[in-house]
C-alpha cells in the first residue's frame, strides 16, 4: 500500500513537472511570436523598402521575354556572322592554294585577288564590330525600357503602400543589412507580373 502510494506521488509529480514545461514553453513561444510581430510592425512603420533587383529581374515575365528576344536576335546575327567568316575563310584557302600552285594567270590577277580578300577581311571586322555595337545600343535601349516601366510602376505602388523610398539591391551590393520586413520584391514581381498579364489580353 506504501509502494503504491509512494508510485502515484511520483508519476503526479512527474505530470506536474510535465504540465510546467508545456506551460512555460508555450508561454515563451507565444512571447517570442508576439515579439516578432511586434518588430516585424515596427519595421514596417519605417516608410523605406528595397528590391532585389536580380531576383526581380528573373521573375519578371516581361523582363525574361525582352532578355529572351536580344539572345534570339543575337543568335541570328552571330549565325549570319558566322556563315560570311566561313566563305572568306574558303576563299582564303582557295587562294592560298592557287598561289602555292601557280594558279594566277598575271602576278596582276593574284594581286587584285589578294586585294578583294583584304577588303573583305576589313568588311568582316567592320561588320563583326557594328554587329557588336547594335546588341549593347539594343540592351542598353532594353535596360532603359525595363528601369522606365519598374520606376513607372513603382510611382503607383507607393501612391497605394506607405513606402517614401525604394532601394534597389543588386547582388547584395547596395544593401549591408536590412530587415526582411523591409524586402518588398516577390509583392512586386507579382504585381508587375499581374499588370504584364492583363497588357498581353489587351492586345
Amino acid at each position: 500500500m506504501k509502494n503504491l502510494s509512494l508510485i502515484i506521488n511520483a508519476v503526479l509529480l512527474v505530470a506536474v513537472v510535465a504540465l510546467f514545461i508545456i506551460v512555460f514553453s508555450n508561454g515563451s513561444e507565444e512571447k517570442e511570436s508576439a515579439d516578432q510581430k511586434a518588430q516585424k510592425e515596427d519595421v514596417q512603420d519605417y516608410p523605406i523598402a528595397y528590391i532585389n533587383t536580380d531576383s526581380l529581374l528573373i521573375n519578371y515575365e516581361y523582363a525574361r521575354s525582352l532578355n529572351e528576344e536580344l539572345l534570339t536576335e543575337e543568335e541570328s546575327s552571330r549565325a549570319d556572322f558566322n556563315e560570311r567568316l566561313r566563305v572568306f575563310q574558303d576563299d582564303m584557302r582557295s587562294f592560298q592554294r592557287k598561289v602555292q600552285n601557280n594558279g594566277f594567270l598575271s602576278l596582276e590577277r593574284a594581286q587584285n585577288e589578294e586585294r578583294r580578300l583584304r577588303q573583305k577581311e576589313q568588311e568582316l571586322q567592320e561588320l563583326n564590330s557594328q554587329m557588336s555595337n547594335d546588341l549593347m545600343r539594343q540592351q542598353n535601349s532594353m535596360n532603359r525600357e525595363l528601369r522606365d516601366t519598374i520606376t513607372g510602376f513603382l510611382e503607383d505602388f507607393t501612391t497605394r503602400h506607405p513606402y517614401k523610398l525604394v532601394l534597389s539591391n543588386t547582388m547584395g551590393d547596395n544593401i549591408l543589412f536590412a530587415n526582411d520586413a523591409l524586402n518588398i520584391t516577390n509583392e512586386v514581381v507579382e504585381e508587375l507580373n499581374n499588370r504584364y498579364q492583363n497588357s498581353k489580353k489587351e492586345k
